[in-house]
């Protein structure tokens, strides 16, 4: 629909690449002169102008890019049938059976995966804009999550670039640390991501459910959660929305970190997540309503009743904020290092057994946060070591001395993290395995209602021109589906590496 993912057969290949020739060859000629300024009469003229040119050259971009792809397929094969030295005979039989499965492989990709092709199973969790939920796809059986959120909620609130961020972290980020993006598609009212499931619930659970982790177990989720939030780094993405949460485990008890939608490129350092314009930059004591002084700590029945509040608070349209740093609070100019603070807010709610900084009120959280030099104590129970203090409080600082504002190596060298083997994180044996039954077993993620959806009245598959409605527009370019040749998709039969591979033994 939008030209967002993988090949798209549609129209002439030779006129298409004239059409890209005259646009690089003759740019006062182009063939799709679209420029915003050129007879229009209104704004929402110039904006579905402007998406009708980002869908046609999205169109052409991909095909362009599928026919390199082909090509060099084709190389790799040729070279590999020449190390083996297989005969001429040999390759022309090997290079039709390729030829034969880039045509299944192009046919897949031309389908336009939709809602209809998944069947929609369990609720496993619930926000602000949208939904979570289990689902199987119908051609193939295999299980994804599925991701839902409403198009008209994301423009109300100015969300847009948010979830247009999240999608594309998702396609550039190849990473076994962040949840796998399958595909990416829309619908009149509705943008989905399909997602890889991880059965084994969050750490938000694991920590309601064990209330306090041991040095041990905390160092391996800390020791996995710095590779994940690295990984994004390195793209220069901000995550900043880290906690519990959204640090999801595998069946094998595995952390991959998930939930982008407050994610922003890094160049982009001004925030606009949806908090109340209040002036949180209050320095000194912290007194409530009446006057008094808020103690540090909570009293132990608010402490308990926060706990049993702390779901129910992650659902809100704000969210929890007890991980945020002081810095994305006061909208501040801020970069990868705000991320580090929230990993030290966690790191101390796996050891203590909440985190440092949380009030019964929202408001109070933030006082207390941007007046971390006097909030920030530890209780005398439980105890913790003296490296992990350190760490805390080399995390839980100003940006300046925050370890990770020079680099993840600041963190990794920390002496809490001595003998940590961080190249074999992933191929050891988990801190903890969540116990799991089956590929639909939903048991250790809350337990949702089912509300009936109501029915949206426009189709919801039409013609290309229906994306050019004004509300549309604002999402071109969002469908993406999972092009990995070495990866099967559906029925699309044998690997490509495969058959490379069992073509040049067989011909040895």
């Amino acid at each position: 629909m939008d030209g967002g993912g993988g090949v798209v057969g549609v129209g002439d290949p030779k006129a298409a690449m004239k059409v890209e020739s005259a646009a690089v060859t003759r740019p006062d000629q182009a063939a799709f002169n679209l420029d915003p300024d050129v007879s229009v009469s209104s704004p929402v003229t110039r904006q579905k102008a402007a998406a009708a040119k980002q869908l046609i050259e999205n169109h052409y971009k991909n095909y362009l890019q599928g026919l390199q792809d082909r090509k060099e397929r084709r190389r790799a094969l040729q070279r590999r049938a020449a190390e083996a030295q297989v005969s001429t005979e040999e390759e022309e039989q090997m290079l039709r059976n390729l030829e034969k499965k880039e045509t299944e492989y192009m046919r897949l990709q031309r389908h336009k995966i939709g809602i209809d092709d998944f069947e929609l199973l369990t609720l496993i969790g619930k926000g602000a804009f949208g939904e979570v939920r289990l689902c199987r796809a119908k051609t193939s059986g295999e299980v994804f999550a599925m991701k839902k959120l409403k198009k008209s909620e994301m423009l109300s609130r100015g969300q847009v670039e948010h979830v247009r961020s999240e999608r594309n972290l998702l396609v550039e980020v190849d990473s076994r640390c962040i949840v796998k993006l399958f595909y990416s598609f829309q619908d009149a009212d509705y943008l989905y991501l399909i997602m890889e499931y991880l059965p084994g619930g969050d750490i938000m659970t694991l920590l309601m459910r064990e209330d306090i982790l041991s040095e041990d177990v905390a160092r391996f989720y800390m020791a996995e959660s710095i590779l994940a939030i690295h990984s994004i780094h390195q793209h220069n993405y901000i995550h900043r929305d880290i906690k519990p949460d959204n640090l999801i485990l595998d069946r094998n008890g595995h952390l991959k970190l998930s939930d982008f939608g407050l994610c922003k490129p890094l160049e982009s350092k001004f925030s606009s997540i949806l908090l109340n314009d209040e002036d949180y930059a209050t320095q000194g004591p912290i007194n409530d309503s009446d006057g008094q002084q808020v103690p540090w700590l909570m009293p132990k029945e608010k402490l308990q009743q926060w706990k049993r509040n702390r779901r129910a608070l992650a659902y809100s349209t704000v969210g929890t904020l007890d991980y945020m740093a002081p810095e994305v609070l006061l909208k501040k100019g801020y970069g990868i290092e705000c991320d580090w603070w929230s990993l030290g807010a966690i790191m101390y709610e796996m050891l203590i057994g909440y985190p440092p900084f949380c009030s019964d009120d929202p408001r109070m959280t933030c006082r207390k946060i941007i007046n971390w030099r006097t909030c920030l104590k530890f209780p005398e129970e439980p105890k913790i070591t003296k490296e992990a203090r350190d760490l805390i409080c080399h995390l839980l600082c100003d940006v300046e001395s925050r370890l990770g504002t020079g680099g993840v190596d600041e963190i990794k060298a920390h002496p809490w993290f001595k003998g940590v083997k961080w190249d074999m994180l992933y191929e050891m044996e988990a801190a903890y395995k969540p116990i799991v039954t089956g590929e639909l077993d939903t048991q250790n993620f809350e337990k949702f209602p089912e509300v009936e959806d109501p029915q949206s009245a426009v189709p919801r598959v039409g013609p290309w021109r229906k994306m050019l409605t004004s509300k549309d527009s604002n999402f071109i370019g969002y469908t993406f589906k999972k092009s990995d040749m070495l990866k099967s998709v559906g029925t699309s039969g044998m690997l490509l590496e495969q058959f490379i591979n069992s073509s040049s033994h067989c011909y040895t």
